[in-house]
Order: structure tokens, then C-alpha cells, then sequence
């Protein structure tokens, strides 16, 4: 019985291989959401009143390196599809 032992390096490669190349509809959907977060700094508030502890309330706010970088939202959107799938997207982010 023979035992086969790879490196981390080889697992991790053949890990990212079995994912296969992304679909550009999944792409698109993707990328829409960093060049969005690219626009400026996203955010949300909550607030609520419920019969066992009173009112609350919360706040989100969030805000990209792509925002923080100065970088266009569709500069963004054109490298993250070309990054998924190695093609250039034949639309821009939010086209039918």
C-alpha cells in the first residue's frame, strides 16, 4: 500500500481549480455589488420597539478600499468580470 502525501500548495491549487470558471450572469451579479460599494460609503439603520425589552436600534456602515482608492465604479466593475472570467463583460453593471 503506497501513501500519497501532497503539499498544501497542490491542495489548496487543486481547491481553486474544482471551482471552475464563474458564469458571466454571476459574475455580473457580483461585480455589481463591489462597483455599488465603489460609489461611497453604504450604510443602514434599524430601529424597533417590541413588548419585551422596549425600543432599539442600531446602525451599519460600511465603506470599500475601491471607494477608499478613489477607483471608477465601472473601472471596478470591468476588472472584477475580466478577473472572473477572463473575458471583458459585454455590459455595464445594471444593463439588461
Amino acid at each position: 500500500m503506497t501513501l500519497l502525501r501532497f503539499s498544501p500548495l497542490v491542495l489548496l491549487l487543486a481547491g481553486v481549480a474544482a471551482c471552475g470558471p464563474v458564469s458571466p450572469e454571476q459574475a455580473s451579479r457580483r461585480c455589481e455589488d463591489r462597483a455599488r460599494a465603489a460609489e461611497g460609503p453604504q450604510g443602514s439603520v434599524t430601529v424597533g420597539m417590541n413588548s419585551r425589552s422596549g425600543g432599539f436600534g442600531g446602525a451599519e456602515v460600511s465603506v470599500s478600499s475601491d471607494y477608499l482608492r478613489g477607483r471608477d465604479p465601472l473601472a471596478v466593475y470591468r476588472s472584477c468580470v475580466y478577473d472572473l472570467t477572463g473575458e471583458v463583460p459585454a455590459t455595464r453593471p445594471g444593463a439588461p
